[in-house]
């Protein structure tokens, strides 16, 4: 399996530009991050995801495998709207998913150029599908193009992270935006600090 990378560099830079964020990687010591190239694959599991539990994610995704395969734009395009949604989804998800399938096959989409483009022109590109937001994109150019600056407002657990780590009651834009400077070039590494420092705040693990 393959793991985002990041050493010294990035760790010695967060650690002289927030102490307290410093503090964290030292105690916590380096982080397997899981990595996957498939952009396709990421989009439907995306998709998938949204507004139901890791677990019911989980089992329609595993629906899915069973019915299509592997998850390519050709499996998908093989089976109707109807038997997609079968596997435990909405009709919406299905038709997106599908939409999402015919856009690749027809190539109004193509998805091995999006690797040669900066995080920005692929938001632009990703923020135009059907079913696929802001925060999705941003989880995608963390875990799957590997964009080394990426921390996301959308995303509840990093928002929650940064307020424990500096003791905030409240995290407004501004404030937020201030740290996405200070972590820059390298908010990515931040935002996996901040995922597991509240999740291990979650689990009583800290």
């Amino acid at each position: 399996m393959e793991y985002i990378q990041y050493g010294e560099q990035e760790i010695n830079y967060l650690t002289k530009k927030d102490p307290k964020l410093g503090a964290i990687i030292a105690q916590f010591g380096l982080i397997k991050r899981a990595v996957d190239r498939d952009v396709f694959k990421a989009l439907v599991e995306s998709i998938i995801s949204q507004q139901i539990s890791v677990k019911a994610a989980n089992t329609v995704r595993q629906n899915l495998t069973v019915l299509v395969g592997k998850i390519t734009p050709k499996n998908i395009a093989s089976f109707t709207n109807k038997q997609i949604q079968g596997c435990g989804m909405s009709f919406r998800k299905a038709n997106y998913i599908k939409e999402l399938a015919n856009s690749v096959i027809t190539k109004q989409l193509d998805l091995a150029n999006l690797f040669n483009l900066s995080a920005k022109e692929i938001s632009n590109q990703l923020i135009k599908l059907n079913g696929i937001g802001k925060w999705t994109v941003e989880m995608l150019l963390i875990h799957t193009f590997l964009k080394p600056d990426i921390i996301s407002y959308s995303d509840l657990a990093i928002k929650r992270g940064l307020m424990l780590l500096h003791n905030l009651d409240t995290l407004s834009k501004e404030a937020f935006n201030y740290y996405q400077k200070l972590y820059s070039p390298y908010g990515t590494v931040a935002s996996i600090y901040l995922w597991e420092l509240y999740y291990r705040h979650l689990n009583n693990k800290l």
